[in-house]
């Protein structure tokens, strides 16, 4: 794809009031490390914080024949699992914007019914049951793992989640019904190699080199799992001692494999521009054990790091992103369209 860099972008991206000093200081961080990436590539940005729930009056100010939307804004603040709102008020308002649409954002938080979709289509995703009660008789498989079945970002995950029999089982679910208020989501426990795949694009994909999360640094089967804290604790045994390998080392054979499963989850969750698919592998088969459309893409991210490796500058990757966009913008469509589009429509390139 020809990248345009004079394509005009809003940042939105959200600032929550109830965040710590610390947590608003680190975002404010990060968006200004996207504002600068994206201004470098030569895109004037207009930079639009979302401080509360009516995002419709927010963006009434900005003409969407004008700008592409770079769409951090991962919720509305006070209004939890809001990205599919914020996805479905930019289509209201006839913005463009980057990242999935408002169905496939919601699907994403349904894990169970994203696991129905991947079993339907033959995608291989651990064997799996919901659980409203923790008087549980029918589960013999172990070791499990045991996760609120609607949540992102490892939430509800830790050490204690991976169990090892039926009354640590019981247990745990339990404590996943009262904590979360939502039904329990209990998985075969796949105890082999985690790669983290980002995968970019839209009618056609991209595998980014795979990133594999290694877990030498634990015996206990109940540790080599990425946890709430490996992502968002420093200091915190699971975030010093899971180190990425970028690119993972993989055979041919095993690439190839890996890259089919990672593009058909992709698709078949009707994933737009970017995502991230979290993937074991165990007696040669890669398993599915998530899928995120709406993966961060701040600075220091897996996906950033692995588009590094791939050739991609912070810059050039979100300006690709934009790109994409652009491609469904009303105005920008026709001159960021694929080239073979381009010449069909009989426009110098």
């Amino acid at each position: 794809m020809k990248r345009r860099t004079d394509l005009p972008v809003l940042l939105l991206h959200n600032v929550d009031s109830s965040w710590s000093p610390d947590e608003i200081e680190q975002t404010l961080r990060e968006v200004s490390a996207l504002e600068s990436a994206i201004r470098q590539e030569g895109h004037p940005v207009v930079n639009v914080p979302v401080h509360d729930s009516n995002l419709k009056t927010i963006l009434s100010l900005y003409d969407p024949d004008d700008y592409v939307v770079l769409n951090w804004c991962e919720d509305l603040p006070g209004l939890a699992h809001s990205d599919a709102l914020v996805a479905h008020t930019l289509e209201t308002l006839r913005f463009s914007y980057t990242g999935s649409p408002p169905s496939v954002l919601a699907l994403s938080w349904d894990k169970p019914r994203v696991k129905r979709l991947l079993k339907k289509h033959r995608v291989p995703t651990p064997r799996w049951k919901v659980y409203t009660t923790s008087k549980i008789k029918d589960w013999k498989e172990f070791p499990a793992i045991v996760k609120p079945a609607g949540e992102h970002c490892s939430i509800g995950v830790d050490k204690g989640a991976v169990v090892l029999g039926e009354d640590e089982l019981r247990a745990r679910v339990a404590y996943v019904l009262e904590a979360f208020h939502q039904a329990a989501l209990v998985e075969d426990f796949i105890d082999g190699r985690e790669f983290h795949i980002s995968v970019l694009g839209d009618k056609k994909v991209t595998m980014l080199p795979p990133a594999e999360m290694d877990f030498a640094a634990f015996n206990d089967v109940r540790d080599r799992l990425c946890t709430f804290d490996s992502k968002f604790t420093p200091g915190s045994d699971h975030y010093k001692e899971i180190r990425l390998q970028l690119p993972a080392e993989l055979t041919d054979s095993e690439y190839i494999s890996l890259e089919k499963t990672a593009s058909s989850a992709y698709s078949v969750l009707g994933c737009r521009d970017y995502a991230r698919i979290d993937i074991r592998l165990r007696n040669g088969v890669f398993y599915v054990l998530d899928i995120n459309p709406n993966a961060d893409i701040s600075y220091e991210t897996s996906i950033v790091c692995a588009a590094e490796v791939a050739g991609y500058s912070y810059g050039a990757m979100l300006s690709y992103l934009i790109n994409l966009a652009a491609r469904r913008h009303p105005r920008f469509g026709n001159l960021c369209a694929p080239e073979t589009n381009r010449r069909a429509n009989g426009e110098a390139v």
